[in-house]
């Protein structure tokens, strides 16, 4: 199993690389951030830092969208990536959420996010595509190599994962979603004669090492309000009891409104809706042993990373345990790139 770990591009940027270069040292094998162009600092700006001033780690995004950002100039930028720094980047990418509501946009159509990872895979593996009319190739782009890992939760998403996603990232560690959501991947994409061994299977949420359980719910309470967002929307769908399990669904009953502008923050005064039991099935919080014991049960799934998330106050003490400690514990080494 690989790890990586999720920040938010905060200013000062300084901040972000300083985080990431820890990561590296504590053998943590990928950096990934948020995507979301007017809530935090560029993205791709800081990962070229972040690459400068590192050996080993992949960096990518988590997630963008083929909604505010033209495919073919994220294409671009990873190949330019890959040229300056050799191949260590990767792509996260989703219909869209806190970078298309905070302009009052809309999620992009299945057919949409199908179509953006051929163009935007396509060109950063410096091949051509069809793109509007036009047989488009990077003529500077020479053997760049780029995954794009597809972040899903509903039934058509997670299909799509498995039919096109050279991985799949889900972004909540609950043992038992965890496990209907890779079986939907897989058989999706058993049955578009794929090898569902193929994919990446990257599990993302917020890891805090520590003993105050409470303190630790509060710091991580915001998750369960950014996941509400993508489950209001699959409710909005299919019902409260349609395909989802409940366990994922059930809970954003109370939800009553989301302010993007606390997107991701600890303290999120929008996330009372959010109980306890969901911030300890979704995060994975506690000792050592206790994260430990967790991942384990992730990697019998078959998931082959842990992102986590480190929107909390403890970001240096985890990475350091994990680093001394989990990360020991579960792989034999740790590779540059899954």
């Amino acid at each position: 199993m690989d790890f990586g770990v999720v920040l938010q591009t905060n200013p000062p940027a300084a901040r972000t690389v300083q985080l990431a270069k820890l990561a590296e040292a504590h053998g943590f094998s990928h950096v990934w951030t948020f995507d979301s162009h007017l809530l935090w600092q560029e993205p791709y700006v800081i990962y070229s830092a972040i690459l400068a001033e590192t050996n080993r780690v992949t960096v990518g995004p988590f997630v963008t969208n083929p909604a505010t950002r033209d495919w073919t100039v994220t294409a671009s930028i990873f190949a330019t990536l890959n040229e300056m720094y050799g191949n260590r980047t990767v792509c996260g990418i989703g219909r869209g959420d806190s970078a298309v509501r905070v302009t009052n946009g809309k999620p992009v159509t299945m057919s949409e996010l199908r179509e953006s990872i051929h163009v935007i895979r396509e060109l950063a593996n410096s091949r051509s595509v069809e793109y509007k009319g036009a047989t488009l190739q990077f003529p500077w782009s020479r053997g760049s190599e780029l995954e794009v890992w597809v972040a899903a939760y509903g039934p058509m998403a997670l299909k799509l994962t498995g039919e096109v996603g050279d991985g799949f990232i889900l972004q909540l560690a609950d043992v038992d979603i965890a496990a209907w959501m890779i079986k939907t991947v897989k058989d999706a994409a058993a049955a578009a004669g794929r090898d569902p061994e193929s994919i990446a299977f990257c599990v993302a949420a917020p890891m805090y090492i520590g003993d105050d359980v409470e303190h630790m719910r509060e710091q991580c309470r915001w998750f369960g309000g950014m996941v509400g967002n993508h489950v209001a929307d699959i409710v909005a769908k299919y019902g409260m009891h349609g395909d989802v399990p409940e366990a994922l669904t059930n809970y954003i009953a109370g939800r009553t409104g989301y302010d993007y502008n606390s997107h991701g923050k600890s303290g999120n005064e929008h996330t009372d809706f959010v109980p306890d039991e969901i911030i300890d099935r979704f995060c994975i919080l506690g000792t050592a042993e206790e994260h430990i014991a967790k991942l384990e049960q992730l990697k019998a799934l078959g998931v082959t990373q842990f992102a986590g998330y480190l929107q909390h106050d403890n970001k240096e003490e985890t990475m350091r345990v994990y680093g001394e400690t989990v990360i020991p514990a579960l792989s034999s080494h740790v590779t540059a790139k899954a």
